[in-house]
Order: C-alpha cells, then structure tokens, then sequence
C-alpha cells in the first residue's frame, strides 16, 4: 500500500495526524537521510539527527509546500539544518569551537536523485554567486556566522567589532541576500 502513494499523499496523511503515514514515509527516506546526517555529523548524533527530523515532520507537516518543493528536497535540507544546528550548540558547548566549514557545507551525495542534485548544485552556486557581491566586512561575519557555526558575540570578540556593528553587517548582507534571491527566483520563473 505505502508504494502507490506519492510522497504527497503520505505528507497529506501525515498531516491528518495518520501514524501509519508516517511510518510509511520513515520506511521510505531514513537510511538516505541517516547516510546524510552521518556525513554531516560524523558520529553516533546521525540517529538524533533523524528522530528530530521526522519528530518536526510529524509535528509541522503543513510546512511542506508540494507546489513549492519536491519531498526529498525539502528532508534533506531540512535534515542539514538540523544537523547544523545541532554542530553549533556542540561547538558552543566544547568551548566555542566552530564547526569545520567542509563538513557543514557537504551536501552533495549519492544519497539523491539526479534532479535534486542538480538543483542543489544550482542552488549552491547561485548562492556563492550572491556571497561574491557582499562587502568584505559583510562577507566575514557571514562566514563566521552561518558557515563557522559561530555567534554573534563570538564574532564581536573574535574581529573586535562591537556588537551592534556586527548585528548591522548581518542583517544588511540578509537583506541584500533576499533581494537577491527574490531577483533570482523572479528571473528563473518562481513565484513563490
């Protein structure tokens, strides 16, 4: 039965609180995003990773947009964030080391279709593109940020920038980010 329904219909169901759904859809995706989530983690919190994942599936499934995202798109990015957030709080707690930049940016792999890899990579690349046109100043606490898994006051310390100066770089270079994505998306035909 869970084979002939599309990923759409099991997150319909899942959304109308159907555990079985969601068991189906565990059935389907978990050693993909537990082979993910191991690449990214590199250790034994890959299962942690997992749980949480299907744990805000279930509880947030009308976040799903079908017309918007393919399913596996959606978990594997979703999976990553919570992978990330997950190195960061770890980072913080071994004494504010940050995250190693190649493990929080590998996100290709084998654990996809074709299609979602080549939107990732497209993704990806659009994104450096947009990373390119930041100031210098901008660039650094983004980096920092969301790539070192580092703090706003950890980057305040860090370069000796006060902290509503690195709070201002942030939320100037979101915003130029946005705009550029907005223009981006407009350009390629979404309208989302």
């Amino acid at each position: 039965m869970a084979e002939a329904l599309d990923d759409n219909e099991l997150m319909k169901r899942i959304g109308d609180e159907d555990p079985v759904a969601l068991e189906w859809l565990y059935d389907r995706y978990e050693k993909a995003v537990y082979s993910f989530a191991y690449r990214i983690m590199q250790d034994i919190d890959a299962e942690e990773v997992v749980q949480e994942l299907f744990r805000r599936v279930w509880s947030h499934s009308e976040r799903f947009d079908d017309t918007q995202d393919k399913l596996a798109a959606w978990l594997f990015a979703l999976t990553r964030k919570i992978a990330v957030d997950m190195l960061r709080r770890k980072s913080v707690r071994d004494r504010g080391i940050p995250a190693e930049d190649t493990t929080l940016n590998s996100v290709t792999g084998e654990w996809v279709d074709p299609d979602v890899q080549v939107e990732v990579k497209s993704e990806g690349q659009c994104m450096r593109e947009i990373l390119t046109e930041l100031s210098r100043d901008q660039k650094q606490v983004i980096d920092s940020i969301y790539y070192g898994g580092m703090t706003q006051q950890e980057v305040s310390a860090r370069y000796n920038i006060p902290l509503g100066t690195v709070n201002s770089r942030v939320r100037q270079a979101l915003k130029q980010m946005k705009k550029r994505l907005v223009f981006e998306g407009r350009r390629e035909g979404y309208h989302g």
